[in-house]
């Protein structure tokens, strides 16, 4: 992952103030001068709001006068990347500073900015106050020739979306916006379509009949990506073996299949070692079977209780009296995203949704 001072450093800061000079030649700018020195030690959106709110001191006035700025900014080629990400989001900070709100104003000029960096945090204070105004201008984005226009319909009205604040109008509609995705989801972009995949698998986590129906219906009018990308929107849910989801990608119950595991190279594992298993199916049945093979940790918590985390082993197709074994090693290595505690931990496989064969074994420390 690139570091902030690699994304939003002193040299992209400078970049910035000597755009923004071009365009206010009478200001001498001192607030984004001393933003742009300040910015060690900060996070990136941190960085990204200092050099904001130094935007907003040095632009005064009115919305449509920032609007102006910003509009002749863009004749510049080098203002681009991300120093547009503070100047985003002083457009909607500006716009709702104005009586009444300049939501379609500004939301014109960030589908104006989104090809030079995309404008998906900057236009959700907007939904959040007004949805209702917001929302069918969004829904325009999406038979705008630019790909990059198109992508922030998706992507900006997501639920879940990673590093942004969250919508509430969204959240208590979530199927407010389903009519974007269903304009996008057959879109000549695989960056468009991989946007509409995750703004549905980010529904899923509440509204996993929404997100099934919702599927289905394109599976009815597909094109040739729509199957890959309806797998990749309904991930979340297979691994939580929603039956529906299961079902529509081709994955019955698997009646007549056989689970043998996991069965563990050992009951004792050390943090920062591996848990070596195997599981062997063995299918019964009369007719070849289509299985989606997950395993499932349950991690011991500091309360302990335990939480489930599904991991992919396979997809396969088993005939008739075949068997196959899968071998794994399980890492326990310590990442920044997970705490281990040591104690009794569980593991279980998945076949189609369906769990067995829950095995204890203990972590040390």
């Amino acid at each position: 992952m690139p570091t902030a001072d690699e994304l939003l450093g002193p040299d992209v800061a400078a970049c910035l103030v000597r755009g923004i000079a071009r365009i206010a030649p009478g200001s001498r700018l001192p607030a984004l001068r001393r933003a742009a020195k300040g910015l060690a030690g900060l996070s990136l959106r941190e960085r990204s709001d200092l050099l904001k709110d130094a935007l907003l001191a040095d632009l005064p006035g009115d919305y449509p006068s920032l609007d102006r700025q910003f509009r002749a900014a863009l004749a510049d080629p080098e203002f681009t990347g991300w120093l547009v990400w503070p100047v985003t989001e002083a457009v909607s900070a500006r716009a709702l500073a104005q009586d009444p709100p300049a939501i379609a104003d500004a939301l014109a000029l960030l589908a104006a900015l989104t090809p030079r960096l995309t404008a998906e945090f900057a236009i959700r204070p907007l939904l959040s106050a007004d949805l209702d105004q917001a929302l069918p201008i969004i829904q325009t984005w999406t038979r705008d020739p630019d790909e990059h226009v198109r992508r922030l319909a998706s992507e900006g009205t997501r639920a879940h979306l990673p590093w942004a604040r969250k919508v509430r109008p969204i959240l208590d509609r979530p199927e407010c916006t389903i009519p974007v995705l269903d304009a996008l989801y057959r879109d000549e972009s695989e960056y468009v379509r991989r946007s509409v995949a995750n703004h549905l698998n980010d529904l899923s986590r509440t509204e996993g009949d929404l997100v099934v129906a919702t599927a289905a219906r394109w599976l009815a009018a597909p094109d040739e990506h729509t199957p890959r990308l309806v797998r990749h929107a309904l991930r979340t849910l297979i691994k939580k073996g929603h039956p529906e989801a299961l079902a529509l990608l081709g994955f019955a119950p698997a009646a007549g299949v056989l689970v043998h595991g996991p069965e563990l190279a050992g009951r004792t594992v050390a943090i920062g070692a591996e848990l070596p298993f195997e599981v062997r199916l063995e299918n019964t049945g009369a007719s070849a079977a289509t299985l989606a093979v997950d395993y499932v940790l349950h991690h011991l918590k500091a309360n302990g209780k335990r939480t489930p985390k599904v991991f992919k082993l396979t997809t396969c197709v088993l005939a008739p009296g075949e068997r196959i074994t899968f071998s794994r090693r399980h890492s326990f290595k310590v990442i920044s995203t997970r705490v281990y505690y040591p104690g009794e931990h569980e593991i279980e496989v998945q076949v189609n949704g369906a769990a067995s064969g829950r095995t204890a074994f203990r972590l040390t420390g």
